[in-house]
């Protein structure tokens, strides 16, 4: 398959602060296309660069053949957009958010009513296209997001953490809808998000750090780099615990503030040899197969930081005047 999106050595630095470090990737056309990783870790600026949003400090990205920074019209006319945050004007209708928005990327006349029809069928809100949208839910404006950013049928979605803040069943529902939109209009979707399950619908993932891509491959690809089924557990001396399972299995089990955990092959098996050979005694223990969270930990050697400040705070403090 062709790449719709090609970056080379991508660099954004604000002051002293690297956003995004040198990272090079290439998204193919059709695909589900995720970025994993925690608030802050460099996401929103690299989908703001290839949004035309900011300029990079350094290196190139392409998208549907155009210059991010040289044919910044052309790229815009190729993507649709959900922000992060919201971005709807709340005291106008949907169906007038629509044909304000089809205006600005110039839809034929002819077609903008059809147009909207369909978007909002799809997202199931052509029953309430003409409520004002302060009336609506949160879920219902990140619907009516999603199909503002298809009016113009656009090369690549782009979703920025397109349910944060929803509850699981709305996001879930959310998630049905970006599905079908990929099936029928084989469209480009390049998502970010920190929910690991929600990363488990991309193709491929990207998990990134610190501003630089860790590794890139398919989730199943990323979650056999674990080597074995996961088992936690927690005992009335955890230090003690950690020292037997290295000096009599051989195991380098990790501590954290939720006790022990380590993988191992054929897990199920293992447990009941545990449970006889540790002298300290086991509070709970606890066996599952390999998740991108356990990915996450094992490539950065912590948990996915779901309260870490992001980059816009970050900067935010940054830039602050001293105080005198």
């Amino acid at each position: 398959m062709p790449s719709i999106i090609q970056v080379e050595h991508l660099v954004k630095k604000f002051k002293d602060i690297t956003a995004v470090n040198d990272i090079s990737f290439e998204v193919e056309e059709g695909e589900i296309f995720g970025f994993l990783g925690p608030n802050g870790a460099g996401k929103t600026t690299t989908i703001n660069i290839l949004c035309t949003l900011l300029k990079p400090t350094s290196g190139r990205a392409i998208l549907n053949g155009f210059d991010v920074t040289t044919q910044q019209n052309q790229v815009r006319q190729s993507i649709g957009l959900v922000f992060q945050d919201p971005s709807l004007d709340e005291y106008i209708s949907a169906l007038e958010n629509l044909q304000f928005h089809a205006s600005i990327y110039n839809v034929p006349s002819r077609l903008i009513r059809n147009r909207i029809e369909e978007s909002l069928k799809m997202v199931e809100l052509w029953e309430r296209r003409n409520s004002m949208v302060k009336t609506y839910s949160g879920g219902m404006k990140r619907r009516l997001e999603l199909a503002r950013g298809l009016l113009h049928q656009p090369k690549v979605l782009f979703l920025d953490e397109p349910t944060l803040g929803l509850d699981p069943q709305t996001r879930n529902r959310l998630w049905e809808y970006i599905l079908r939109l990929r099936q029928e209009k084989k469209m480009t979707i390049f998502m970010t998000t920190h929910y690991m399950d929600e990363a488990e619908n991309a193709d491929r993932i990207a998990i990134i750090d610190h501003g630089r891509i860790v590794v890139l491959d398919t989730p199943a690809a990323l979650k056999q780099q674990t080597g074995g089924d996961i088992i936690e557990l927690k005992t009335a001396n955890d230090e003690l615990a950690l020292a037997e399972l290295k000096q009599r299995y051989q195991i380098d089990a990790r501590k954290d503030s939720r006790g022990l955990s380590f993988e191992i092959a054929n897990g199920d098996q293992f447990i009941p040899v545990l449970v006889g050979g540790l002298s300290v005694k086991i509070s709970s223990i606890s066996l599952h197969r390999p998740t991108l969270d356990d990915v996450f930990l094992k490539l950065t050697g912590r948990q996915l930081r779901d309260q870490e400040v992001g980059a816009r705070e970050i900067l935010k403090e940054h830039m602050r005047p001293a105080r005198r």
